[in-house]
């Protein structure tokens, strides 16, 4: 099977649910005709036509605020927020209304939408189109968060995330837009909470998320040619988290390192850490070692957006002084 690109994904992660549900629907700035700013809708408007792909006015409060009252009336919205930086200004409805309806009704109303936003650095975007901000929702109970990394399980998680009862958050990284990998087959789901251990190793556990993904695999790789076995795992979500398979591969290796691109302070790598160190803590022989963005706006120029984001070589370097300890 061929390869096919990150954001050609996207867009076939939901015209799969769109095909199999007729009341899942997509709302955003430039979705339609214009296939989004992205490209990650390219076709939907063509297949599905004006009664299921809506294109909104400049308004994040209006997007989610429609995609919220179309979720508690029977429908499955699919709602796009074009940087992730704009969820600043729908937060209302993100962290204090969607989040707590099913959970105030007593069960008696859902809100099954998926709010997916373009995530993250590394093209250059600037302090307000750059920021990795799932750490934002991860501190808001009742909100699922979901961050591939790769084709397969955009596809996969995508299924997931529109079948959802409760609201999903869906962060599609900017820098994996043009990355290739292989097709996902027919009725691929990935269910949320599932991480995946992307690469076997015994010498120290690598967890990382979404763009930290290839990152922690290319260390990975220069770090076996020292002597160095790393296992790294793709935790995929961070509601529902999977600690279990963290809690496993650091039973075998001992050691922990974590990559995250938010900043450090408040980083959900913190999270991981802490429950680590309390419900792993006999099976560490090293200290946890975070890597993560440093806590600035992230500038404009790619040379210090390069120093203020996790690399690569940073990530290694953190692994080789962990190993040596």
């Amino acid at each position: 099977m061929a390869d096919v690109t990150y954001r050609e994904s996207v867009a076939e992660g939901i015209a799969r649910e769109m095909r199999r549900d007729p009341t899942v629907v997509c709302l955003g700035e430039d979705i339609g005709k214009a296939e989004g700013v992205f490209k990650t809708t390219v076709g939907l408007y063509e297949e599905f036509g004006p009664k299921r792909v809506w294109d909104t006015p400049i308004s994040e409060q209006a997007i989610v605020g429609a995609a919220m009252g179309a979720a508690m009336t029977g429908m499955r919205p699919v709602a796009e927020i074009m940087f992730s930086d704009f969820l600043a200004c729908c937060w209302d409805y993100l962290a204090n209304e969607i989040p707590k309806v099913r959970y105030m009704t007593g069960g008696q109303v859902t809100v099954p939408l998926v709010v997916r936003t373009a995530n993250g650095g590394g093209l250059g975007f600037g302090a307000q189109h750059s920021q990795a901000v799932e750490n934002w929702v991860f501190t808001v109970p009742g909100l699922k968060i979901a961050a591939p990394s790769n084709p397969a399980d955009v596809v996969g998680m995508m299924a997931a995330a529109i079948r959802s009862d409760d609201p999903v958050v869906f962060f599609e990284h900017k820098g994996l837009f043009a990355t290739k990998g292989p097709a996902a087959p027919d009725g691929h789901v990935v269910e949320l909470g599932e991480a995946a251990t992307v690469r076997s190793g015994t010498d120290v556990t690598i967890v990382a998320l979404a763009s930290t993904v290839p990152l922690a695999t290319q260390a990975a790789e220069i770090l076996s040619q020292e002597g160095i076995n790393a296992e790294v795992i793709d935790l995929r979500c961070l509601i529902p988290l999977d600690l279990a398979t963290v809690l496993a591969s650091v039973q075998k290796t001992s050691r922990l390192v974590i990559v995250e691109e938010n900043p450090y302070q408040g980083g959900w790598g913190a999270t991981v850490a802490s429950v680590v160190a309390d419900k792993g803590f006999e099976s560490l022989d090293a200290p946890i070692r975070r890597v993560a963005a440093a806590n600035v706006p992230l500038p404009f120029a790619d040379a210090l957006e390069a120093e203020v984001m996790p690399t690569t070589e940073k990530v290694a370097d953190a692994v080789r002084r962990l190993a040596a300890y």
